[in-house]
């Protein structure tokens, strides 16, 4: 279809464009195909399809990608693909949609429609603000696309009559089709690992990044945190993979705290939840607990050892064939005890473990663990029998990371525990033998964050 379908994007303050300006916009440019190189992704993400229209034989499944969100009036958030249609497609550009049509035996065939880049015969390419070269750069024409995902592109515009019978089952609104591909990317490949190991490396620089610039910490507070972890995950990634939580004192014992707008008071704690999303979209999610004046107090020592020992027993449960719940179970058994040995409980720490008590979740309040990949929550559309009510298995990569969370209005505690928030996160890959921590060169242990810290900043 041609584009001169589609009317450019404009605004009222945009400038008339008369027909003599129009016409001259129109001729004298130069025109390029680029050869790219074939991505690691494209071989992979047929195997996936192939594996995924052998669950649904005979029928046609619809990934979108998503198109751009309105930030403020006329200007859009900055566009991030849809994860199914990433992990299927490799593709990572707006306004495109991946067909998968599946025959009567399961096996399958694929075609991705998208919004290549305009001919320069259009207005489209110097006028639209969305998708006009001008305005927001070069998009990648049919031929680039399909060259580097080793697929086979048509225009978008092509889509709707293809759509026009009811065999389709889109993964945006079918449970079905959307729990079988979560379910699909349980299972790390060993491409997917060493995607995920490199964003948990440049976390660990943006973490070192924080440190390094304290005197600045000191005088600007949270903001400046965030914005040293940004800078660092734009640097070597994509973005971050969700906002930033860089919570200073009281702060802290609010779980996602992401205005970070306050202050960082020596004598105080701050903690950082923090991950890199790399250029690949897989996101870490690590966090650290650290003290403003580089050394913990010995009633904050003693939090933080308890809410290590308590991490450290989750982990040790992470092994194929355990319940996916063993490192949360392991954790809270850990900070139950502790919390029984500070005399907070009101009943045994056993009795308080109990699923028909749980008091002690009073302090701890989340769970300790969650799927990571393309999604920092990832696989969120599988089952429960397949995910929570599962069991681990090789190739899974989920976070372990308990805390301990005091509130300033909470009288049940002591006045010195009020308003302190601590919790440690690592990123924990399940291994033939165990497990492997990909995000263990941050320190944990309190010893050894007073080293890192000192050595720093």
């Amino acid at each position: 279809m041609s584009e001169e379908k589609h009317e450019p994007k404009t605004e009222s303050h945009d400038p008339k464009v008369p027909a003599a300006w129009q016409s001259f916009m129109r001729t004298g440019w130069g025109d390029r195909e680029l050869d790219l190189p074939r991505h690691p992704v494209a071989d992979l993400a047929a195997q996936r399809r192939s594996r995924l229209a052998a669950s649904f034989p005979g029928e046609r499944l619809v990934f979108p990608s998503g198109t751009y969100k309105v930030r403020a009036n006329d200007t859009d958030y900055r566009f991030r693909s849809d994860t199914d249609h990433t992990y299927f497609s490799g593709n990572q550009t707006s306004d495109a949609v991946l067909v998968v049509e599946s025959d009567a035996t399961g096996a399958g065939d694929a075609v991705l429609y998208a919004r290549p880049r305009s001919s320069r015969e259009t207005d489209e390419f110097f006028r639209d603000r969305q998708y006009g070269e001008l305005w927001a750069g070069r998009r990648p024409s049919v031929h680039e696309l399909s060259s580097s995902l080793g697929i086979e592109v048509r225009h978008i515009d092509d889509l709707p009559d293809l759509l026009a019978d009811d065999k389709t089952r889109d993964v945006t609104t079918d449970d079905e089709l959307a729990r079988v591909a979560s379910e699909q990317r349980l299972v790390k490949d060993q491409w997917e690992i060493e995607q995920l190991r490199e964003a948990c490396d440049i976390t660990t620089l943006g973490f070192e990044d924080s440190v390094a610039e304290w005197d600045r910490v000191l005088e600007f507070g949270e903001r400046w945190i965030e914005g040293t972890f940004f800078r660092r995950a734009r640097a070597m990634g994509n973005d971050i993979g969700y906002d930033s939580i860089v919570g200073g004192g009281k702060h802290a014992t609010t779980l996602h705290w992401i205005d970070n707008s306050g202050p960082i008071t020596p004598g105080e704690l701050v903690l950082l939840d923090m991950g890199v999303e790399g250029r690949n979209l897989y996101t870490a999610d690590v966090t650290r607990t650290l003290p403003v004046d580089g050394r913990f107090t010995p009633l904050q020592r003693d939090l933080y050892d308890l809410v290590f020992a308590a991490q450290e027993a989750g982990i040790e449960a992470v092994r194929p064939g355990a319940p996916f719940l063993a490192a949360h179970d392991a954790a809270m058994t850990v900070l139950a005890h502790g919390l029984e040995g500070m005399g907070l409980l009101p009943v045994s720490a056993e009795e308080a473990l109990d699923p028909d008590s749980k008091v002690y979740a009073r302090w701890t309040l989340h769970g300790t663990s969650h799927m990571l990949g393309l999604d920092v929550h990832d696989c969120g559309r599988a089952s429960d029998d397949a995910y929570r009510n599962g069991t681990l298995a090789e190739g899974y990569v989920l976070t372990v990371e308990p805390g301990l969370y005091f509130q300033e209005d909470d009288l049940l505690v002591p006045e010195e525990l009020r308003g302190i928030g601590i919790r440690i996160e690592d990123d924990i890959l399940v291994t033939a033998e165990g497990h492997e921590n990909l995000s263990g060169s941050l320190p944990r242990t309190s010893a050894a964050v007073e080293e890192w810290m000192a050595a720093r900043r």
